[in-house]
């Protein structure tokens, strides 16, 4: 990864905009079972700290949790942007995957048009005020970050749904969020098995050039095959530098079940492992065009995991995307147990 040798963590204990708490405890969970340490035997310096303190309060009321929200991603967005990319490479942990909004949002004011996303997820995060049938903004990271259109909610107003006119009015904002806005066309997904309709129009109708790879593609062309088409889609977009979004979710739940958003047939370790080592020998080839932005690893939540399982899974997976392998000159061995 063009020998840049410090990582900058950026944790954000933050998960008011997901469907149930404990993904604002993935970040203290991942440093117990060693990331830090891990990265440090790969030869890292490790800089960085959390961007805010944990919460114990829990607000329901949808207001309250959107009027936290915006502040959050701003703070994200300002701290990715200060992250020198000569200097260090950030890694945000959360935290729901609405803070993706801040972290491509900052990576954004740094690399502006040349940026792509690599959106590592079941999920399409896609959803407008208009397609989305929870109201909860980790469905929507990207929309906002590409500012989609909110869409009509004429279809929705009921009165079991009192979020949709508190989204309408904050979508705005939120793609605000972004400026310079994420080129439609400079996004793809890997993973993806549960997909909402209004997601595919909206992918279909305003993300054209985008790549959505979905668990069908990973088993009719393998990791290696959608990873081959991942890097042509990039030398063929013009991206200088990739984000990378990794959501625990998509993995299956058999090996990562502390998530709150759980979909059965996902990856499995060594398929998840095998798309880190990859990625990491494509970025590090020395005829990659692209560089690494930065990285996102959320939606661990110990509160519904089994001894920590899922924080020491991501963490693993974090330190094969940053060059740790099984026969390598800096293999580290696995993650220890603590406690």
């Amino acid at each position: 990864m063009k020998h840049r040798r410090v990582v900058d963590i950026v944790g954000v204990p933050f998960d008011l905009c997901g469907p149930e708490p404990g993904s604002r405890l993935g970040p203290l969970a991942m440093r117990l079972v060693g990331l830090e340490t891990g990265l440090q035997r790969l030869d890292y310096e490790i800089r960085g700290s959390d961007l805010c303190p944990i919460d114990s309060q829990v607000p329901i009321a949808a207001p309250e949790r959107a009027g936290r929200s915006l502040p959050v991603y701003q703070a994200l967005r300002d701290r990715v942007a200060g992250i020198d990319p000569a200097e260090a490479i950030p890694i945000v942990i959360g935290g729901d995957h609405s803070l993706a909004l801040g972290s491509v949002a900052g990576a954004l004011r740094r690399h502006g048009d040349g940026l792509a996303v690599l959106w590592i997820d079941a999920h399409m995060d896609l959803n407008t005020p208009g397609t989305t049938p929870s109201g909860n903004l980790h469905g929507m990271p990207l929309a906002t970050l590409a500012h989609l259109p909110p869409g009509s909610s004429s279809a929705k107003q009921r009165d079991d749904v009192p979020w949709i006119d508190r989204l309408h009015g904050q979508w705005p904002e939120l793609c605000a969020v972004a400026e310079p806005a994420l080129r439609r066309g400079r996004v793809a997904w890997l993973g993806l098995r549960d997909v909402d309709e209004g997601e595919v129009k909206n992918q279909v109708d305003h993300m054209t050039g985008s790549l959505p790879l979905t668990m069908q593609d990973v088993d009719r062309l393998g990791v290696g095959g959608c990873l081959a088409e991942v890097d042509r889609w990039l030398r063929a977009s013009g991206a200088t530098a990739l984000w990378v979004s990794f959501d625990v979710d998509v993995l299956d739940p058999v090996f990562a079940p502390g998530t709150g958003t759980a979909v059965r047939g996902g990856l499995t370790y060594r398929e998840g492992h095998l798309v880190a080592e990859m990625l990491h020998a494509l970025l590090g080839a020395p005829d990659c065009p692209y560089r690494l932005a930065g990285l996102d690893v959320v939606e661990v939540n110990p509160l519904n995991d089994r001894s920590n399982e899922t924080a020491r899974v991501a963490t693993e997976w974090v330190l094969s995307f940053f060059g740790k392998s099984i026969l390598g000159p800096r293999d580290p061995g696995r993650t220890e147990r603590v406690g």
